[in-house]
């Protein structure tokens, strides 16, 4: 798996993630970036060979990786207050436990979410309901921090 970023600069993330993929892609394969569709949730692929990707952005950030086997991205900026009300909606029971008891409420929470929004991609599923059923760890060693924003990568799972 190979991640790029880059700070956002008169571009939307979306824009820089493209870009960020077509530069891992060339870079990997020699070859321009094949014709991207979407699943019917919402899950972009490419229409041939066998490279998965994810793309992720925050307001002042974009992100992408691409991977042999399947991948899902997310980050958040590190410094996002981010509604407490979301536990309750997303995060099971052991979850919400460990933001009760994380020293740093806001940060457990956004830790937690990026791994939620990177399975969520994962799997193709999207956001809902369901992901009350995962039971991630806030201090997952597949979370980084990356110029001041979580990044959450996780592979393989289809």
């Amino acid at each position: 798996m190979e991640l790029k970023w880059k700070r956002l600069r008169n571009q939307t993330g979306h824009d820089a993630g493209r870009e960020l993929l077509a530069a891992l892609y060339r870079k990997k394969t020699g070859c321009e970036i094949p014709p991207i569709f979407y699943t019917e949730q919402g899950k972009p692929y490419f229409s041939e060979g066998d490279w998965h990707f994810s793309i992720s952005h925050t307001d002042r950030h974009g992100f992408c990786c691409l991977s042999r086997v399947n991948v899902g991205i997310d980050a958040e900026a590190m410094d996002r207050k981010i509604d407490p009300r979301l536990a309750g909606r997303y995060l099971s029971e052991k979850e919400q436990k460990s933001v009760e008891n994380a020293s740093d409420q806001n940060a457990a929470l956004l830790r937690l979410w990026v791994l939620k929004e990177a399975y969520a991609k994962l799997t193709g599923r999207g956001i809902g309901n369901w992901l009350k059923g995962t039971d991630f760890d806030p201090e997952d060693s597949r979370i980084t921090c990356i110029d001041g924003c979580f990044v959450a990568i996780l592979e393989g799972e289809k």
